[in-house]
């Protein structure tokens, strides 16, 4: 195979960029996910959130990496015939976010090396989390996919 594996019937091209539809990601949904996985109190109680250095209730970073994910899976990944995730690098939580943020997936082709022998293909990305055009978080992602 010479070029890109073509996946969900899509060749997958470097510097291609996909997007999401929105998700909006509720105050209800931050407290209990904080609940469960990351009991601060600027997670989980909006009305202590606004004495810290946030001034009021945000998510977990591991909660909108979660949403990221989601997103990238139920938009992006879905379409491609994926073996594992291998790396994520470069995480970096840019701003906080905030209860009724509307918050999207942007995704860019950096990098696709074809393993002919194989019948695979390392596939790296930058991913990233908005909330319109407002980066909240960025990732350099690699998967592995079937060619």
């Amino acid at each position: 195979m010479t070029g890109a594996p073509l996946l969900g019937g899509r060749d997958l091209a470097v510097g291609t960029t996909y997007r999401s539809p929105e998700y909006e990601l509720t105050e209800d949904a931050i407290v209990e996910f904080a609940q469960q996985w990351d009991p601060q109190y600027f997670h989980l109680d909006a009305q202590a959130a606004t004495a810290s250095p946030y001034g009021g209730l945000i998510a977990s970073g591991i909660q909108t990496m979660a949403v990221m994910q989601r997103l990238t899976v139920q938009e992006i990944y879905g379409a491609w015939k994926v073996i594992a995730g291998r790396a994520l690098r470069e995480v970096e939580f840019l701003r906080p976010v905030r209860p009724g943020a509307r918050l999207h997936v942007r995704v860019r082709l950096d990098a696709v090396e074809v393993d002919d022998e194989r019948g695979r293909a390392d596939v790296t990305s930058v991913s990233e989390l908005l909330e319109g055009d407002r980066v909240m978080l960025r990732a350099v992602t690699e998967v592995v996919v079937h060619a």
